[in-house]
């Protein structure tokens, strides 16, 4: 088996996630963050999940090629308002729980993809 190993072009990938939070570059990021291609990462107020909580993303929109939410535990609908703004951003958006969008988001990561996500701390 030929063992290779993966380069994330300076971005930082989600080395693990729980306990609240999340651990980045060696750093445990307490609480839901936002995660962008530009490097960016900062906390996301999550607790209402309108459109005006993803305002930054759709100001980023032409950075972006898709947007992963991570809802938590189990995966949860994003509300209408949301989803509707940020596609009329020209946002692809993934909606699935938390550990799966940590996952997906470090593979489109290695893959150059330019990628955000919104995580809600489990």
């Amino acid at each position: 088996m030929r063992m290779s190993e993966i380069g994330y072009e300076g971005l930082p990938p989600i080395d693990s996630y729980g306990g609240g939070g999340f651990r980045i570059s060696d750093e445990f990021l307490e609480g839901d963050l936002l995660l962008f291609p530009t490097g960016g990462v900062g906390p996301w107020d999550a607790a209402s999940m309108s459109a005006a909580q993803f305002s930054d993303v759709i100001g980023d929109a032409a950075q972006i090629d898709v947007l992963l939410v991570g809802m938590g535990a189990e995966i949860a609908m994003l509300p209408r308002d949301a989803r509707d703004a940020l596609e009329a951003a020209g946002v692809g958006v993934e909606v699935m729980s938390t550990a799966s969008a940590c996952r997906t988001y470090n593979v489109l990561l290695a893959e150059g993809r330019r990628v955000a996500a919104a995580l809600i701390a489990v």
